[in-house]
């Protein structure tokens, strides 16, 4: 009891102070993505600017692009597969299969219920109708951000906890998760039971305990003899990216109760645009919301894949423009309307929040030569 009182202890300090900003030099050292993000070839985003309906080949597609990404250049990284089945208004009493995916990279020597996990989420199936849509901003750009984001903290990760062990690593039980979410779009009209597939709706059958929607199973998976007794539990932070990859986004601050992080993602990105080294330099703030007073806060909040996590007590923060971009849930919504510079600040500012977030400062690697900025800087993709 007297071990489990101190691990509590400590990875709860460890939540509330661990949490460092990166100094200028490490900021410095923050990749883009470069080309990774270029709509007909960028290795990361391109593959998954194809429709995405969960139970299609394209949607099958899109789960071998981020298996095979996080298998051959992350393969410390373990995979998990998380299926359901359910019906929808479209498809009549046919059960549609919904394959979330959970990538996680734990400290080496952490038991799996003592480690509490930063939390990466977008949602990467697309919307049924209109045929053809493919969903760029919704949700395909964050998936690719988040696999960047993944293999850029990669081996600063590595170079912390190599040679770290139990003792050592007190407190440090702090891990980070990747959850790339199926069926989150509606397939006919946005109601509790038309959507959050993948996360909130699946078939309970009473047997098939795996056949729960990711929240609901999460919430009753035990963890063992750990600190936190339910997979839910050990989420310190649910991160939840959509809708990004827009030009002159707008990211307000939805909950008081998470406010905490959102400043610190605000300031993240002020630092980066005051150092020169986002490629945006003429844009507002993505997100201006960095003084929000507490009396400024209202009920309101858009609905997305957070909501059963968040309704089970999880601490959220979600990276949504308000308005949404012009070509939502459009025909226009595809490669050819993103805005690329965008999409690499963003790679910025997310990987800097989770650098920092995973103690990570003075262990990043040097940029790859095709990151570095020529004299006049980074030049400006128009598509």
């Amino acid at each position: 009891m007297t071990s489990k009182l101190t691990t509590l202890l400590f990875s709860l300090i460890n939540l509330t102070s661990a949490y460092t900003p990166l100094s200028d030099a490490s900021l410095s050292l923050i990749p883009s993505g470069s080309s990774d993000f270029d709509p007909l070839s960028g290795a990361l985003l391109s593959p998954i600017l194809i429709p995405r309906v969960p139970g299609t080949p394209g949607s099958e597609t899109a789960q071998h692009h981020f298996v095979n990404f996080f298998r051959t250049h992350l393969p410390d990284w373990t995979v998990q597969w998380h299926n359901s089945t359910a019906t929808t208004p479209a498809t009549g009493n046919k059960q549609v299969p919904f394959r979330n995916l959970i990538f996680r990279r734990d400290p080496p020597w952490a038991t799996e219920g003592d480690v509490a996990r930063l939390t990466l989420v977008a949602h990467y199936d697309s919307l049924y109708k209109p045929e053809g849509f493919i969903g760029a901003i919704d949700s395909a750009v964050p998936c690719a951000l988040l696999l960047h984001v993944a293999r850029s903290v990669e081996e600063a990760l590595r170079r912390k906890w190599v040679g770290m062990g139990e003792g050592d690593g007190l407190g440090e039980e702090v891990g980070v998760q990747v959850v790339l979410l199926d069926g989150e779009e509606a397939w006919v009209t946005w109601t509790d039971e038309d959507s959050l597939y993948g996360a909130r709706k699946g078939c309970w059958d009473g047997i098939l305990t795996s056949n729960r929607a990711l929240a609901e199973s999460w919430a009753g998976e035990g963890n063992g003899a750990g600190t936190f007794s339910t997979q839910m539990e050990s989420i310190s932070l649910f991160v939840l990216l959509d809708l990004l990859g827009s030009a002159n986004p707008t990211i307000p601050s939805y909950f008081a109760k998470t406010h905490w992080a959102y400043e610190h993602m605000a300031t993240a990105e002020r630092r980066l645009r005051k150092l020169g080294l986002l490629e945006t330099k003429e844009a507002k703030p993505f997100l201006p919301d960095l003084q929000k007073k507490s009396y400024q806060f209202t009920m309101g909040y858009v609905l997305d894949d957070h909501v059963p996590f968040m309704e089970r007590g999880v601490d959220v923060l979600h990276v949504i423009p308000t308005p949404f971009p012009p070509v939502w849930h459009t025909m226009d919504d595809d490669g050819a309307h993103l805005d690329i510079s965008t999409i690499r600040d963003w790679a910025k500012i997310v990987t800097t929040f989770v650098a920092e977030w995973m103690d990570l400062d003075g262990l990043l690697p040097p940029l790859a030569s095709a990151e570095k900025p020529n004299k006049g800087g980074h030049e400006k993709e128009e598509l």
